[in-house]
């Protein structure tokens, strides 16, 4: 129900988002690393499909992994 480059820059953004999770990339290397021309049509791409800017993303998961490794007895 969407249009081809919608669905390919969905995946652009899920690899951009495992590249951020996983911290082998810098985020000025992700546009690149994702297959975008400029970093102008990464945001917006990795925006619309998130819903929040890439840094924004990446507060969001460091906390989710910090809460997560809170071991409560």
């Amino acid at each position: 129900g969407c249009h081809l480059k919608e669905l390919v820059n969905t995946y652009r953004v899920e690899y951009a988002k495992e590249l951020l999770r996983s911290g082998k990339c810098l985020p000025e290397e992700l546009p690149q690393r994702c297959g975008f021309l400029s970093r102008s049509t990464f945001y917006a791409a990795f925006k619309k499909v998130t819903g929040v800017s890439p840094k924004r993303y990446m507060k969001y998961e460091m906390r989710a992994q910090h809460s997560e490794s809170i071991n409560y007895v």
